[in-house]
This record gives structure tokens, C-alpha cells and sequence, in this order.
């Protein structure tokens, strides 16, 4: 008896850290529908985004490709200079890349994209990659100019009454395709713009974390440590600002919000019948917001967050539930990355695979089984000056190591992230000889994907000196 191809509903969080679920580790944010959904399916306990930022990220999900192979490698529209110079990248997604929307709909599905797009302007949106109906998808990197509550302002969103908050509108709009769909399968594309800053919820929420923060004692914690200050020029009269635990009680309330519009969503694939046979994927773009910008969120044991090489700027939250092919309650620790959804998504559509596209993902299926994956190395090409504190930097994991190149001195960070998943100590020294070999695998890589290396900035010293610039607001 014939299958009938799955739904397909991708779900991407902007900016979500790894412990910002209670299923993943939280225990001030609340999300009893998110971890009721976990416990359904499969866990993935070494995640990772393709790059500490947005774009790439996205460029990677919709290409199959490493970022550094696309030319997306910064989030689209920033530029920042320290020590080196900035490098070049695309501020698009190449239309000649063949998106696993397009690879979808040519397989017959209906394709939606709801939500964050940043993956270029006009010529580039998701109508333009694939999508046949385009909800929210713009330019933009957050909610824009008003922020999370209307009128939005948003090129591709029409307006509605004055107050509503944007992800509810966004769910909204998601179930309302749901349930105008065709009878053929559908792929929809959630990308949700929470939880990026502006860092803003619906004031009774905020309220009931405020009163929760006070009785559990957070008000009278710290939650912030002073750190260096940034090495990119035009932050360079500001610190990094670690948060040291989760205790914000606007971005709890976001996401609470944001767990109670994807139950909404399940309710919905629920009503129309369709649940059953819906292969459902959630993740985040990068790792949370942990060392500027407000530091609204915590990803403690992993050190750092959005913006840095370390754990806590790629590692996330992920899940994958699919009734009756994906067991309930189980989790797998293979390392996986943005890349592998492009053919993991075609594979389980039983259409034909396109190594030449998704050249860098592999299939989750085989994982979703019980099985394996034939890949023993994930790589990171980010040669920018992040807006968190992050300098340039390449790096790998391979098997339980991990190993960081920084591009401003060249030095080298080597960590065994199964005893040390904080990264506190650098075995570069102690282990001289894998740190070499996996530098010199890196360095093949870079060369494969044709990355782009920083270069030293002859204006630095007289830059340093000079008053600082902002960088883009959209990031």
C-alpha cells in the first residue's frame, strides 16, 4: 500500500538559545507545549546552526550548501572592521541556487513561507526561491521600525488592527493556509521573527514573570557580569555584557508567547485531520543572545552565545516528530547541522535526492531510525566581526573535538567536548598533533568552498581612536 507523502512543517526560531526550552534545559521559561511535542518525537542533542548568525544560517537551510560555499557568511547588511578588514559576502540568496522549496513544489508540493526571510531584497524574496505565497518575508532581519506590535511595516504583511503582536498574527496566518489548503501536500516554511530583539511581549505576560522572578529570588541576583570591551570598531567604547542566568522577564514572556502559537499550530494540523502524517522539524538560527544587546538570555553550561565560535553561539534546540516513523522519547547524539534538512525534507517527500545542490547536508532519516550518517567532520567559516563580541573565526567539530581558528593572531583552540562541553580547556598544547591535523583538514575545507580570509586593516590604529559608528538596526 502507497504512503501518501508527508506534510512538511519547518519551524525556525530567530536567535532561540539552546537551553531556552524547558525540554532542553530551561527551568524559568515556561513551554509546556514545545516540550509535550519533544517527548513525541526525536531530540537532537548536538545541533548545530551553520553559523552564529541569521542569514548564512538561512542560506545554508534553503541552499544545502556551507555557507562559505554559497558567499553568505555575514548577516545580510552587516559590516564591521576591527584588527582586520571586513570580507566581502553576497547579500542574497543567489536565485541560481535551486531552494528545497523550489526542489518541493517541483515534486508537487504547495510551498509557504510565513515569517523572517533576511535573505535579500525584493528580487530575492521567497516568492522568487520557490514559495508559491509569501507571508512576512522581506529584507528585514526583526519586526522592523514599530517591533512586534502593529501595524508592522513589514512589505509583505497586511495590515491589521493596531496591537496585535506579531507572532500571533504570523500563526494566524500559518493556520489560516492550513486550512485553505489543497488536497496535495504542503511545506510550510515558520520562521518565526522571535525571539530577536526588539525584546518585547504582551504586557500581562511580562507581568506573570515578573512576579515569578520575585519569588523565585532572581530580582535580587545580578545577572550580568562586565566583560572586555568589543573588538569591532564601531563598538569599541562598549563591553561585552554576559548574562549569567535566565531571569529576563519580557523574553521569558516571549517565549511562553511563542510556545502557545506553536501549540496553537499543532491544534489546527489537529482539527484538519492532517497531523498524523506531518513530519514536523523545529530549530533555531543560531545560538541565543547572551553578550550584548540587552543579554536577554542565558546558554550557561555552554559559554558565549549568538555571535561567537564557541557552543553557545551555534549549538540549538532541536527536534524532529514524524508519528509512526520517528519513535516517541528518543534522542540521538550524532552532530547534525542546517545543511541536512534540504535532503533530509526531499527524502522523506520520496522525491529525488540533488547531491549537487545539497552537496554539504546529509539525511536525517537514517538517524530518525536509529541509524547513522555517513559524515565524520562539521565545519564553521565565520570570517566577521560579530555585534555580540565575537571576532573572525573558523572551526570544526570532528568526532568529541572541536577545534576554533581565530583569524585576528592565528591561534588555535582545541577543546574535548565530551568532558568539557563549557570549552575551558584548550588542549591546542597538550595535543599539538591532532590540533595540527584538524587545522590542516580545516584549512582544506576552507579551500574546497573557496572561504574568504580577512585580511589585517591598515586603518585600525587611526580608526580606534575615532567616535564610533553604529552598525545596521535589522540584525
Amino acid at each position: 500500500m502507497m504512503t501518501a507523502p508527508p506534510n512538511i512543517v519547518f519551524i525556525l526560531i530567530d536567535d532561540l538559545g539552546c537551553r531556552d526550552l524547558g525540554a532542553f534545559g530551561s527551568t524559568f521559561y515556561e513551554t509546556p507545549r514545545l516540550d509535550a511535542l519533544v517527548a513525541r518525537g526525536m531530540r537532537f542533542e548536538n545541533a548545530y546552526a551553520a553559523c552564529p548568525v541569521c542569514s548564512p544560517t538561512r542560506a545554508s537551510i534553503m541552499s544545502g550548501k556551507y555557507p562559505a560555499r554559497v558567499g553568505v557568511t555575514q548577516w545580510i547588511g552587516g559590516k564591521a572592521e576591527g584588527k582586520l578588514k571586513d570580507v566581502p559576502y553576497l547579500h542574497y540568496l543567489p536565485i541560481e541556487e535551486t531552494s528545497v522549496a523550489a526542489a518541493l513544489r517541483e515534486g508537487g508540493y504547495q510551498t509557504w513561507h510565513v515569517g523572517k526571510w533576511h535573505l535579500g531584497d525584493r528580487p530575492f524574496f521567497p516568492e522568487n526561491h520557490g514559495f508559491d505565497v509569501n507571508i512576512g518575508g522581506c529584507h528585514h532581519g526583526g519586526p522592523g521600525p514599530n517591533g512586534y506590535f502593529a501595524p508592522f511595516r513589514l512589505v509583505p504583511i497586511a495590515e491589521v488592527e493596531p496591537g496585535k503582536y506579531l507572532t500571533d498574527h504570523l500563526t494566524d496566518e500559518a493556520i489560516r493556509l492550513i486550512r485553505a489548503r489543497e488536497q496535495r501536500p504542503f511545506f510550510l516554511n515558520l520562521w518565526h521573527y522571535a525571539v530577536h530583539t526588539p525584546i518585547e511581549a504582551p504586557a500581562p505576560l511580562v507581568e506573570k514573570y515578573r512576579r515569578k522572578a520575585a519569588a523565585m529570588g532572581l530580582e535580587r541576583v545580578d545577572p550580568f557580569v562586565e566583560g572586555e570591551f568589543h573588538p569591532c570598531l564601531h563598538k569599541r567604547d562598549q563591553r561585552v555584557k554576559r548574562r549569567l542566568l535566565q531571569s529576563d522577564p519580557t523574553y521569558a514572556a516571549m517565549i511562553e508567547n511563542l510556545d502557545t502559537n506553536i501549540g496553537r499550530l499543532l491544534d489546527a494540523l489537529e482539527a484538519e485531520g492532517v497531523l498524523e502524517n506531518t513530519l514536523i522539524v523545529f530549530t533555531s538560527d543560531n545560538g541565543g543572545l547572551s553578550t550584548s544587546e540587552g543579554s536577554p538570555t542565558c546558554n550557561l553550561p555552554f559559554i558565549e552565545g549568538k555571535g561567537w565560535a564557541y557552543e553557545g553561539g551555534t549549538r540549538v534546540c532541536q527536534f524532529a516528530v514524524w508519528p509512526g516513523r520517528i519513535a516517541p522519547g528518543t534522542s540521538c547524539g550524532t552532530p547534525v547541522t542546517s545543511t541536512d534538512f534540504y535532503p533530509t525534507f526531499l527524502e522523506a517527500a520520496g522525491l529525488p535526492l540533488r547531491p549537487d545542490q545539497h552537496c554539504d547536508g546529509a539525511s536525517l532519516l537514517p538517524l530518525f531510525g536509529g541509524g547513522a550518517i555517513k559524515r565524520d567532520a562539521i565545519f564553521w567559516h565565520y570570517p566577521h566581526y560579530s555585534n555580540q563580541g565575537g571576532t573572525p573565526t573558523a572551526s570544526m567539530v570532528e568526532a568529541d573535538w572541536k577545534l576554533i581558528e581565530f583569524f585576528e593572531d592565528g591561534h588555535l583552540e582545541l577543546y574535548h567536548l565530551a568532558d568539557d562541553r563549557s570549552e575551558r580547556r584548550n588542549l591546542a598544547s597538550v595535543h599539538p598533533e591532532r590540533a595540527a591535523a584538524m587545522h590542516a583538514r580545516l584549512k582544506a575545507w576552507q579551500a574546497d568552498v573557496e572561504a574568504r580570509i580577512p585580511e589585517p586593516n591598515p586603518d585600525y590604529e587611526a580608526r580606534r581612536v575615532a567616535p564610533s559608528v553604529p552598525n545596521n538596526a535589522y540584525e
